[in-house]
């Protein structure tokens, strides 16, 4: 059984930046697309970016510029490097990666953008 965990998450100012990881454990020995999605109360899960296995990225317009998807295919890890963070950038942020041809949900990382 494949589990994600998100981490990296906190408080920060902002223009600030923050860099989520996003690891699989157990037994992977597929590791397809990886996507990054965030939510705030009350509101739906909001995609933000992906990345495919031959590392093809595509992004919310909302990011576009100032967030970067990446991954280590060896760490079976993906990361979600945020710049220049704004207020509004405020959510749970969730990855989710279809590894091992299944669909898995991390449980998220609480990411906070405030003076």
């Amino acid at each position: 059984q494949v589990e994600l965990v998100e981490s990296g998450g906190g408080l920060v100012q902002p223009g600030g930046s923050l860099r989520l990881s996003c690891a699989a454990s157990g037994s992977v020995f597929s590791f397809n697309v990886m996507y990054w999605y965030r939510q705030t109360p009350g509101k739906q899960r909001e995609y933000v970016a992906r990345i495919g296995p031959g590392e093809s990225t595509n992004y919310a317009d909302s990011v576009k510029g100032r967030f970067t998807i990446s991954r280590d295919n060896a760490k079976n890890t993906g990361y979600l490097q945020m710049n220049s963070l704004k207020p509004e950038d405020t959510a749970v942020y969730y990855c989710n990666a279809n590894m091992n041809y299944r669909n898995y949900w991390g449980k998220g990382t609480l990411v906070t953008i405030a003076s």
